[in-house]
């Protein structure tokens, strides 16, 4: 994306920021409300090019018959003051809601929407800005680095506990995943979508015979260094680098859009997500407004029954939902919502699906009954892959909880050969500086990065069948001046013995420490005469006590 984009991007935020719309939730969801009425004017002009032209090929079927044109953009962008606000708020919102027969994903993003933009000065600089962008002209590739160069604003905020995952996070657990065009793909907790589109953006690039790299950080950071990536590489091997591609070669575009799955408890997530994959290429994903964990979530019997090739999620991980209010189905006697979602995502597995998920560490070695069943669980029923430990400083500035990412995949039938191991790694920097947070972020730090690291030895483990984990075996005892291990393993019969502790520290090699060079006797005569010393010393003072 140009820096001529991005500054017309920092203008509306900044001119909605100044307006009083200071909640980057909220004004995210209220540019996307825009966004989506300009793109809906935009396809109607496609509609009726097509239509003149007596096409057959794509949708003809207009948005706005000529007795609702009035509520196109190019209709009434031109409205100014107080007249322009209320005509949006008052008319063209409901119409949009109104259109559930004829375009039911239209209305449901438009359901229940309120205006907070208040200040008809403000939604006219930003209805202004929005209009010089030709959408239609950008590839899908552009359009989503758009929104998601407004998401950036949420990195420093949060909004109920949730909160986006770091982008180097969520792109190594969508490779470890390694999705495939077929594969379902869901987050039960999908926030801005965040995993979803990485998902997306991994098989664009995997069917594409044209791909670009860039640096984790993003081509801002790019530009910065004024170097190219190929000598930032040289000069950085351990810098992690994903790749973009325009997926040409995709058998079947509707399947992918019918694949991905996403749930959340906050419409306006669920409209943030909504619009951040219409801009990515995505206009039919799945997405409701349900908590997936209630029985009063909203889910249907559908949803419930459904099961997915590929589960990525990071869910919320504090509170506790009323017992009363659980889903039966779920296999945990605990109310805690770690252990709930941990829970919908093992009944939500399809045979030979695989997950990762982001949990915190106290599920890895809590103590309670549930705790330990749930981890019995996963161990044995289960191909438990990979516990990857984070590092503590991975959701600084707004979470300092330490977490790790569990990957498992569900056996293919009942009777398909279990794997006997589990594999540890300790991811001790992210490719930040866990300590160190500067401007609302943590430095940067691409030259320690472990993770490039802890890809390379996955691709080990994976061309191996998942039956060689790299590393030593728990609990080896390393000679004194060797590096600590960055990888291990532990057999399914060591983490019984253990009550299925899965912390990482439970299992990790040890290094000696360092061995005395002294004579033995030495050491003896040494100790012995301290110790003289201090009984010369208590008789000295029994001595001096009074009778």
């Amino acid at each position: 994306m140009n820096q001529q984009l991005r500054r017309k991007l920092d203008h509306i935020t900044d001119t909605l920021w100044a307006g009083g719309v200071t909640n980057p939730v909220t004004y995210i969801e209220q540019i996307s409300y825009l966004i989506f009425l300009k793109l809906l004017d935009e396809e109607e002009s496609d509609r009726e090019l097509r239509a003149r032209l007596g096409g057959t090929g794509g949708n003809t079927r207009l948005l706005y018959p000529a007795q609702s044109e009035r509520y196109r953009w190019s209709h009434w962008r031109f409205k100014s003051g107080t007249e322009l606000r209320d005509f949006i708020r008052d008319e063209v919102f409901p119409y949009m809601a109104s259109l559930a027969k004829d375009e039911p994903e239209v209305a449901e993003y438009f359901r229940d929407a309120v205006l907070e933009i208040v200040d008809p000065n403000v939604l006219k600089q930003v209805i202004d800005e929005l209009d010089g962008f030709e959408f239609r002209k950008l590839g899908p590739d552009v359009k989503g680095d758009i929104f998601e160069y407004l998401l950036v604003h949420l990195g420093s905020s949060s909004l109920n506990g949730q909160f986006r995952t770091p982008r180097q996070i969520r792109a190594f657990m969508v490779e470890l995943l390694d999705p495939d065009i077929g594969d379902s793909l869901f987050d039960p907790a999908c926030g801005t979508a965040g995993f979803l589109i990485d998902a997306v953006d991994y098989l664009l690039a995997k069917y594409s015979d044209h791909i670009s790299e860039y640096p984790i950080y993003g081509e801002d950071w790019l530009e910065k260094k004024g170097k190219t990536l190929a000598e930032l590489k040289a000069d950085m091997p351990r810098l992690q680098t994903y790749r973009k591609g325009a997926g040409e070669k995709i058998p079947d575009w509707s399947l992918l859009e019918a694949s991905v799955f996403g749930t959340d408890v906050s419409r306006q997530m669920v409209r943030i997500s909504m619009m951040n994959l219409v801009l990515h290429g995505i206009r039919h994903a799945k997405l409701k407004r349900a908590n997936s964990l209630s029985d009063m979530g909203g889910l249907t019997e559908d949803d419930l029954r459904r099961r997915y090739k590929v589960i990525l999620a990071n869910p919320p991980f504090a509170g506790q939902l009323p017992k009363d209010s659980i889903r039966a189905d779920l296999p945990t006697n605990s109310k805690k919502s770690e252990l709930l979602f941990l829970s919908l995502m093992m009944q939500h597995l399809a045979p030979g699906g695989r997950c990762a998920v982001v949990v915190p560490e106290g599920l890895l070695f809590g103590s309670t009954g549930a705790h330990v069943d749930l981890r019995k669980k996963l161990v044995h029923d289960f191909d438990l892959l990979a516990v990857v430990s984070l590092p503590a400083g991975v959701f600084k500035p707004y979470a300092g909880v330490k977490t790790a990412v569990l990957v498992f995949r569900k056996p293919a039938s009942v009777a398909a050969k279990r794997l006997d191991k589990v594999w540890f790694y300790e991811v001790r920097n992210d490719g930040y500086d866990p300590d160190k947070v500067s401007g609302g972020g943590r430095v940067e730090t691409p030259e320690k990065s472990d993770i490039p690291d802890l890809l390379t030895q996955w691709n080990a483990y994976k061309a191996s069948g998942f039956a060689t984990p790299p590393g030593l075996e728990a609990n080896t005892l390393l000679p004194h001046g060797r590096d600590e291990a960055t990888c291990w393993w532990a057999t399914r019969e060591k983490l019984a013995d253990g009550d299925y502790n899965l912390g990482a520290g439970q299992w990790k090699p040890r290094v000696a420490e360092k061995t005395s060079d002294d004579d033995p006797r030495e050491l003896v005569f040494e100790a012995l005469g301290d110790y003289r010393k201090v009984v010369a010393g208590l008789e000295k003072l029994l001595e001096e006590l009074p009778q």
